[in-house]
């Protein structure tokens, strides 16, 4: 059967799971887990993705992201890439590192941020790394003591988290951590990473309730919410699948996006491909950067190539012509 396509966009929350392959453990030593922070951390900030909470245990990791000016599929990519290289150096071993691809389920943020928060900052404790919440505290491999103060990480947004227990500092956190002392007696929370069912209705007793009821909610598996969220992510997502289809139909690939901007902006094809800060050429490139991604469905990486920028810069250029064409009312087609 088919894998199914990652689903993103811009603001959008994500939970991603990473396993070592066959139980693999990815994390062996303090170094190994200083490797993976710093990587991460750097490509949160060239990004501008946020990052709300996060556990490394010995063979499995948490993420919790908002998706900022790189899809969290290019961001994580990078991320795994350079780890597994750098690990299997260090190690002299061959061969994959994680099992298959990481596990990204698109969360609704009201609903889901704050039991995400606690479930992901728990799994140390769950794990029998740290003996107990205050031991939790302190522990430097969760994002937990983080927003607890203990330990300062630049790149984990604790003051948006800990907004929804206060408005204050400190109560704010006595806030949190009672929140999370009263989620160690739910256990592993399997509706939370399991099915899009079981999420959406709120674990197997809400399966069951809706069951005798006769009611049935639209589920994806990548996809934690009610069924109404559910619904909107994935018409969505479908919206700009059928657009990109037509596109492609009517025969317009990149260089047939190029010949457009040239058009649009009134300039040669070949100026459009230029290289350079000149105003106009950072202009079509930022409106050629959107089109490709957005209607063509393009990969940063693939667009860098084309245009002999760094991936950043059209991540960032896409969101400028993503501006340029809605003032402008430009369309590819």
């Amino acid at each position: 059967m088919p894998r199914k396509a990652r689903i993103d966009a811009a603001g959008a929350l994500h939970h991603v799971i990473i396993r070592g392959i066959e139980g693999t453990k990815i994390f062996r030593d303090e170094t190994d887990r200083e490797n993976f922070l710093d990587r991460l951390a750097e490509l949160l900030l060239k990004s501008r993705t946020r990052c709300f909470a996060w556990a490394l245990l010995p063979n499995h990791a948490h993420l919790l992201l908002q998706t900022g000016l790189m899809p969290i599929a290019s961001l994580m990519r990078r991320l795994l890439t350079g780890y597994a290289v750098s690990f299997n150096l260090k190690y002299r071993r061959h061969g994959h590192l994680f099992q298959n691809r990481y596990k990204s389920i698109l969360c609704q943020e009201d609903t889901y941020l704050k039991e995400l928060v606690r479930y992901i900052h728990l799994n140390p404790l769950r794990a029998g790394l740290t003996a107990d919440v205050k031991s939790l505290d302190q522990y430097p491999w969760a994002g937990h003591s983080a927003l607890m103060g203990r330990i300062k990480q630049e790149w984990q947004d604790t003051e948006y988290v800990l907004s929804y227990f206060g408005d204050t500092g400190p109560k704010a956190r006595a806030a949190y951590r009672s929140f999370v002392e009263k989620g160690i007696a739910e256990g592993r929370r399997p509706d939370l990473i399991g099915g899009g069912l079981i999420r959406s209705a709120g674990g197997w007793d809400g399966v069951a309730k809706l069951r005798k009821e006769k009611l049935f909610m639209k589920s994806d598996e990548r996809i934690l919410g009610n069924g109404d969220f559910v619904e909107e992510v994935l018409k969505e997502a479908d919206d700009r699948l059928d657009r990109r289809y037509a596109i492609k139909a009517k025969g317009i690939d990149f260089d047939g996006i190029v010949l457009q901007v040239a058009h649009v902006l009134k300039m040669k094809p070949a100026d459009v491909l230029k290289r350079g800060k000149e105003p106009q050429t950072v202009t079509a490139r930022d409106l050629l950067s959107y089109w490709a991604s957005r209607e063509l469905g393009m990969t940063t990486v693939d667009i860098s190539k084309r245009l002999r920028v760094c991936q950043s810069a059209v991540s960032r250029g896409a969101l400028r012509g993503e501006r340029m064409a809605e003032e402008n009312d430009y369309r590819l087609t």
